[in-house]
């Protein structure tokens, strides 16, 4: 055999490993085939030896089998950073007979097949036992399921078609969801299942032109492809065992396996294995263990037990590593002192500059050394001469373990406005006319004209009907109230729409003037001027171990504007469950902490105390500040001894429950008061935050989205941040609205615990939550269930709360005590039982409690088996079934609104004001209140009001979705800005293909209303040779019209609103074609 030889991109310690003289006869031992019993296998060194063994012999794949999903994950993390070329072969983790397939899992799994078909098997190969468990298809079957499209390649566009059909794909207008594709001449867009957006093929002549994925906010083109696979999308193609085989029957003979923990695996594939209902097409343990021998040149199998080791390797597990950071950097200088070599690994540049500042600060003699590599988990590698090599990952060694999310470019974009989204049948709100239901959108029966100008008919009380030019959009909302009831149609010409609005006009004034009031207050109050960010900011904001997402550093930024600024800092961060308001947070106290301020964080209960307690306390860890608690899981004597030394300033965070407001608690310098979820404290409590207020810093945190209507109106009254971004690697959450099913329960549990993840199990009544325990534990057996909710003493719950965070059990049945923001990365399924009797923010919320991990989610909305379900709580349950989409908070929020109304998000004196005009008037109302207040008033383009005489419209046949119609129409009406307009034409000839003319008179229309908001006029309409102008600025206006011909006159006295009127009259070429609208706007700019 020849000698080892070592890739030039392997960390140089692999190179060390490689020479060892066991590690040698190994190697040599692999060259004679047959199975291999070694050991042990200690933290990553079967990760290691994979490595090692690819490395020496470069023609020989490797396959690396592990016991759990995690651990292959983590391990092709580890092989990639050392420069392998290394492959994860994931699971499907659904249990067959199931009608639900994670498809992103099952891309993987079909892009490893189309390799090993072809003969192009990866250096390495990171396996779990399940995963080989479960068949790929055979090449015929493959070529079935997908499809390769490459640019300049020619394609068939029936065919194409039909293979669509045939994989389950669905023909829409426009793809929003996967498994869906649309057709227009020749643009194909599809959404494959496994992709995370969409992609548009544009064809000429059958000849694939180019390949781009799609935004799905805008179905605009984006980034350019050369290439797109598309997978079949239908359930029983993916699912059957027919034409399936195992894995092993397509790798390389040449292969060598290594069984990370022998005993492990068997075990996990036996768990596996039991849980399936059906065995037909799963492989059982002993038969992949079979299937891997009589394929693999060599197997190795890592065992525990010396007495079964053949090969004793050189490997060792590490030490027990102290809490405290000082004492585990003294236990690697007694380990360097002692002759070891030590090797720190960090996983990144952040990870690695902090890492040598606290072997400076900490052993500053010592001969540590620092790397970049991602080691999943350390061990001791013995050499020959007696000194051992210790590799040692960063987040072992502090204890700061995290759920990693791999990185990725966070998405900036926003929901569309839910507002805009009505359909025939619903209530809409006319600007002028009041509130009336929508009828239609299309061209008027018998109307003369071409047909392509489209109206909203809406129809009001006496069946009369108002024909809205859909040019017009912008003066019609969807009608959402503040209650329960329907709104009466407003009568067309009447005088009461008009009396209410004046009346909601008086009352949103005097609640703007009122905010402002506050906000002059504070203005003018003395508070901390917090310093700019110092060296350790930066540090421990660069050891946040996953990537931020842009309104994560939005929100960051304005914190910290606001804090350096002299007065009190008063901001809302308003953002989804799950997307970073807690490190926004986290990065506020470091800085008020570090200033030598305190810092007081309240929260709505105990367990959230619990767990904020700690997840400061890891984050903080490496720094000299103390973070203390106070709740109901603390005894009185710790209680005494904190609120002592709080007054001394001996406690620099303190994080609490209400007990906090308490007059006892007494701090000596605080600096910053972090409310979480202030809405859920009673009235007692809020004449206390109000103190806070006057003298401290405030932010608070909300996990009810803020609709952006409202945001927008409330700008200069509240300082609000929105975190919209989802994080990356966060998937939507699987939501299905079930009956009560044993065998559906059963599933749902045991596909959960054969990935090894845990589940929650909602049941909010305490009196008979212990019969709910028993059946759950005659449904599955083997699991391990524990019983949580408010009424139990303390020190028990957070017993339990603790065990089931450290994974000693499989299922938590429990009351909504878990709303709030409790975090547990493996659970992942969440099953909330008569869901019928939860609000719709509350499942919201438990809902969040999943989905935190790589791995899918599921929450199952469970039906009553006995009791009728009212009409208003099925709309809730299918309002959050239907919003199953990550950033679905802003939707539900509205959805919300809709049916328990929109009272509670400004004080339920406000209701009957929105009841009367509906929310998003409501909202524009305000905003417009805010602005006379603050004399900040200016003209809207959407309030220019423009009849030349020439239309505009967006063909039908252009765009055949009525809803993304009107969304190109609410575009154009809404458009701000001249770039606005220019990013709609070029989304939408990107999307639908190049614009027809009757489209581009109306976006000239909408350059147009822009110029003339600009110089405040407000109507512009063409009487028989004149084009008459109504304008606050008639002088300004006078002087662009000057010097082109015609004539310019002004017409008698401004009106009572200050407007007065312009008579313009053009030279006639202009009145001529079409031309009359861009004309104009070339005078007014």
């Amino acid at each position: 055999m020849n000698a080892p030889t070592t890739d030039q991109s392997m960390p140089g310690w692999h190179g060390r490993i490689l020479d060892n003289r066991v590690i040698k006869d190994l190697l040599a031992r692999i060259e004679s085939s047959g199975t291999i019993l070694s050991g042990p296998s200690c933290g990553s060194s079967a990760t290691v030896l994979a490595g090692c063994i690819h490395a020496a012999s470069e023609h020989r794949p490797a396959i690396l089998v592990v016991a759990h999903l995690d651990q292959a994950d983590d391990a092709v993390d580890q092989l990639r950073s050392s420069g392998f070329d290394a492959m994860l072969f994931p699971a499907l983790q659904v249990l067959p007979g199931e009608s639900s397939l994670n498809l992103d899992l099952v891309s993987d799994r079909l892009r490893l097949a189309r390799m090993l078909h072809g003969r192009h098997q990866p250096g390495i190969i990171v396996a779990p036992v399940a995963a080989l468990m479960q068949g790929i298809p055979i090449a015929a079957k493959l070529d079935s399921m997908t499809r390769q499209i490459q640019v300049g390649h020619t394609l068939a566009l029936d065919e194409l078609s039909h293979w669509f059909f045939e994989a389950g794909f669905e023909r829409v207008d426009s793809v929003e969801s996967p498994g869906e594709f649309a057709i227009r001449g020749g643009l194909i867009d599809v959404f494959t299942p496994g992709s995370q957006l969409p992609t548009r093929i544009d064809l000429f002549a059958e000849v694939v032109e180019s390949i781009h994925e799609i935004d799905l906010a805008t179905q605009a083109s984006d980034r350019r492809l050369e290439h797109a696979e598309l997978m079949g999308a239908s359930i029983e193609m993916l699912s059957s065992d027919q034409d399936m085989k195992p894995m092993m029957d397509f790798i390389s003979s040449s292969s060598v396996t290594i069984l990370d923990d022998i005993v492990e695996i068997i075990e996990q594939a036996r768990g596996y294995f039991d849980r399936v209902e059906d065995a037909g097409g799963v492989l059982g343990p002993p038969a992949v263990l079979e299937s891997l021998a009589i394929r693999s040149h060599a197997i190795i199998q890592c065992t525990s037990d010396p007495d079964d080791q053949e090969f004793r390797l050189p490997f060792a597990p590490l030490p027990e590593i102290p809490e405290k950071a000082q004492e585990a950097f003294e236990l690697l200088r007694t380990m360097s002192t002692d002759g070891a070599s030590i090797i720190l690994a960090c996983r990144d540049e952040a990870e690695f500059d902090r890492m040598a500042q606290l072997v400076a600060e900490h052993v500053p003699e010592s001969n540590i050394e620092i790397i970049r590599s991602d080691l999943a988990s350390g061990f001791i590698f013995l050499e020959q001469e007696g000194h051992p090599l210790v590799l040692v990952p960063q987040h072992e060694l502090l204890h700061r373990y995290a759920s990693r999310r791999r990185k990725g470019l966070a998405s900036t974009r926003r929901a569309r406005d839910a507002f805009l989204q009505f359909v025939p049948g619903d209530y809409v709100v006319h600007r002028d006319h009041g509130i009336g239901r929508f009828v239609s959108l299309g061209p008027i029966p018998g109307e003369p004209g071409d047909g392509t100008q489209e109206f909203l008919t809406l129809e009001y009380a006496g069946k009369a009907r108002l024909h809205v030019p859909a040019s017009r959009i912008e003066l019609i909302q969807k009608y959402v109230g503040a209650g329960n009831t329907r709104p009466k149609l407003a009568t067309l010409g009447g005088r009461r729409w008009k009396k209410q609005k004046e009346e909601v006009e008086e009352a949103v004034r005097d609640l703007a003037s009122q905010m402002l009031r506050i906000q002059a207050a504070r203005e003018a109050s003395p508070g901390i001027r917090f310093p700019v960010d110092t060296t350790w900011q930066r540090e421990f904001e660069a050891d946040f171990p996953f990537q931020e997402t842009e309104d994560q550093l939005l929100a960051i930024d304005a914190v910290k504007e606001d804090m350096q600024r002299r007065q009190p800092m008063d901001r809302l961060i308003c953002g989804d469950v799950g997307f970073g308001k807690t490190e926004v947070a986290m990065r506020a106290a470091f800085k008020a902490v570090e200033a030598g301020h305190q810092v007081a964080l309240l929260v709505p209960t105990t367990v959230l105390a619990d767990q904020h307690e700690r997840s400061f306390g890891q984050r903080f860890g490496q720094y000299p500040f103390r973070i203390e608690c106070l709740s109901r899981f603390k005894d009185q004597q710790h209680q005494r001894e904190v609120i002592g030394e709080l007054s001394e300033g001996k406690v620099d965070i303190l994080i609490g429950t209400h007990r906090l407001l308490s007059k006892d608690v007494r701090f000596a310098d605080l600096g910053l008061v972090i409310i979480d979820e202030e809405q859920r404290f009673g009235v007692e409590h809020k004449h206390r935050l109000l103190q806070f207020r006057a003298t401290a810093d405030v932010l608070t945190l909300s996990a009810t989205p803020i609709p952006r209507t409202l945001h927008m109106a409330m700008l200069g009254l509240r300082d609000i941040s929105a975190l919209a971004t989802p994080p990356p690697d966060r998937r939507s959450i699987v939501t299905e609205i079930i009956q009560w099913n044993d065998i559906r329960i059963r599933r749902a549990i045991q596909r959960e615990l054969a990935r090894e993840g845990q589940v929650f199990f909602v049941h909010n009544r305490v009196h008979d939550i212990q019969r709910i325990a028993d059946r759950l534990k005659s449904l599955v057996p083997d699991a391990r269930i524990l019983i949580g909710h408010g009424q139990m003493p303390a020190q028990e719950l957070e017993s339990v709360m603790l065990s089931f965070s450290r994974r000693q059990a499989d299922v938590l049945l429990c009351t909504s005590i878990i709303e709030s923001g409790i975090d547990i990365p493996t659970a992942n399924t969440i099953i909330i039982d008569q869901a019928d009797l939860f609000g719709l923010a509350d499942l919201h919320q438990l809902r969040g409690r999943v989905g935190r991990h790589r791995n899918r989610a599921y929450c199952y909305l469970v039906m009553p088996e006995q009791r009728q379900v009212s009409q208003d709580a099925m709309k809730r349950l299918q309002a959050v079934e239907g919003f199953s989409m990550l950033g679905a908070g802003f939707k539900i929020a509205l959805a919300d609104l809709e049916i328990r109304g929109a009272g509670n998000l400004l004080g339920s004196e406000q209701s009957g004001h929105i009841t009367a005009v509906g929310y998003e008037m409501y909202c524009r109302l305000l905003e417009e209140a805010v602005a006379d207040l603050s004399h900040d008033r200016r003209t809207s383009p959407s309030a220019v009001s423009v009849d030349l005489g020439v239309g505009g419209a967006i063909p039908r046949g252009y765009i055949r979705s009525d809803l993304r119609r009107m969304e190109a129409y609410k575009r154009i009406a809404e458009a701000t800005s001249e770039s606005d307009l220019d990013h709609l034409e070029t989304d939408m000839s990107s999307a639908w293909g190049p614009i027809p003319e009757s489209t581009k008179r109306l976006v000239q229309l909408g350059r147009l209303r822009l110029a003339a908001a600009a110089i405040d006029v407000r109507s512009i309409v063409l009487h028989d040779q004149d084009v008459v102008f109504r304008t606050l600025q008639p002088e300004q206006l006078k002087r662009r019209l000057e010097g082109v011909g015609g004539s310019v006159r002004q017409v008698g006295q401004p009106e009572a609103d200050g407007l007065q009127e312009i008579f313009f009259r053009p030279p006639g070429a202009w009145l001529e074609g079409t031309s009359l609208p861009g004309l104009l706007r070339g005078q007014l700019e």
